[in-house]
């Protein structure tokens, strides 16, 4: 086998080797970030929610305080602004989904379905339990949710939650007497789920790593080129004259031509080895005579 095929096998080996190396690396790399790009984006959804809960406890509802009185007001709820803020969200953006997901909801739009209920209990089973990441699949691809408790945190849900008959009479002509009550302090009752899409994100990641390996391989091609390119010029052209030379010399033919080099390199050393032995052939042969 010529020498510059064991070079090219060899050289080939080692893209492959490192190709496959980098694209495991790189892949792993560019979902990671994709992923972590949509945390950081349901996280983001997660806080706009738990700001327009607090901005209507503490600004909207002492407003309304009166009108309570006389009619029940969902939009005095800081759950019903939440949800209804991200309803409107929704009209432009229907693949992001944020629902305050509840066992025993007051309002039924509320109520859990059964994939939710079962990150309420996993809420329940771990109480240090703040945040729950996930994935699942929808109808319009694969998204994202993140999930936090919902606790009664404080005595003043359970004026309305805990019995019918200690609730508003307003919230009761609104709601009814069958749904979210029972409520105990400090247990949790719901979830807050927020779902992000996961189709835009991943395929920006999967087209960064396709250009990143495109990419790879183009460089690799072109140093590949080249490196034939110079061994072919300065190894393979110039030993191959050699050959020829010695080739010729071997079997008497002292005219064959000169083993002649400009360089100084390890080639043009051997080359210079090989005429002083060509002379010392010629005088030899001619002691001989």
């Amino acid at each position: 086998m010529k020498l510059i095929w064991k070079f090219n096998l060899v050289l080939l080996g080692l893209f492959l080797l490192g190709f496959a190396i980098a694209g495991y690396v790189s892949y792993g790399v560019v979902q990671a970030n994709a992923r972590e790009e949509i945390v950081q984006n349901a996280r983001l959804m997660m806080e706009a929610a738990l700001a327009s809960r607090t901005y209507t406890n503490t600004q909207v509802k002492p407003l309304l305080e009166t009108q309570l009185k006389y009619a029940f007001l969902p939009q005095t709820v800081p759950a019903y602004a939440a949800t209804e803020v991200f309803n409107e969200m929704r009209k432009r953006h229907p693949d992001y989904g944020y629902k305050e997901a509840t066992l025993n909801p007051t309002n039924p739009r509320d109520r859990a379905s059964d994939w939710e209920a079962d990150v309420v209990q996993v809420f329940r089973q771990s109480p240090t339990n703040k945040e729950l990441i996930g994935e699942r699949d929808t109808p319009t691809g694969r998204a994202l949710y993140l999930a936090r408790p919902i606790d009664v945190s404080s005595a003043a849900c359970l004026v309305c939650h805990s019995t019918a008959e200690v609730a508003p009479k307003t919230m009761i002509d609104l709601y009814g007497s069958a749904n979210g009550f029972g409520w105990k302090f400090q247990e949790v009752i719901g979830a807050q789920v927020v779902s992000v899409p996961m189709s835009v994100p991943i395929r920006r990641a999967n087209e960064t790593f396709r250009t990143f390996m495109l990419s790879l391989a183009f460089v690799f091609l072109a140093t590949f080129v080249l490196l034939n390119v110079m061994l072919h010029m300065m190894v393979i052209r110039r030993v191959t004259r050699l050959a020829a030379i010695a080739d010729q010399v071997s079997l008497g033919n002292l005219d064959a031509g000169e083993f002649k080099s400009r360089s100084k390199d390890e080639i043009g050393v051997l080359t210079e080895a090989l005429a002083r032995m060509k002379i010392s052939l010629v005088q030899a042969m001619k002691m001989l005579e």
